[in-house]
């Protein structure tokens, strides 16, 4: 059993790859079967196994979500109460509630076995720029 910490630096809502990161360091680790799990350590951001060969689908993805939990200064979410960290908090915990925050992975022969066109992904939802921690264990 392995474990580390990522800290991945995000500049404003979006979908940050970090796949290759996570391979070195489980190919470090060794020629192994194990169950790779990762957890986003924050409560404003989420993870994604999600296409990583054409750039647009990480637009649409934002684009949409976007649309679906706009922030609160749009009129539709006036009944929002949590407003004091600014307008993109709450929509960004919503966002983070409704897709996942763990994810596990097989891996086969020091590998992860992910698809071909498959790449890990934090999904960033609040606008400013964060530093956000994702820990890993490999069992």
């Amino acid at each position: 059993m392995s474990h580390t910490t990522f800290e991945l630096p995000t500049q404003g809502q979006g979908l940050y790859e970090f796949t290759d990161t996570v391979a070195r360091w489980v190919a470090g680790e060794g020629p192994m079967e194990a169950a790779l799990t990762l957890i986003v350590q924050h409560t404003s951001a989420s993870l994604l196994i999600q296409e990583n060969a054409d750039p647009e689908v990480r637009t649409d993805l934002k684009a949409y979500f976007s649309r679906l939990v706009p922030p609160t200064t749009d009129p539709s979410m006036g009944y929002l109460t949590h407003t004091y960290e600014g307008p993109d908090d709450m929509p960004a915990h919503i966002k983070a509630a409704m897709l996942p925050i763990t994810l596990i992975i097989p891996v086969i022969s020091g590998r992860m076995a992910l698809g071909a066109w498959q790449g890990l992904y934090l999904f960033e939802h609040r606008d400013r720029p964060h530093l956000r921690r994702v820990m890993a264990l490999l069992r």
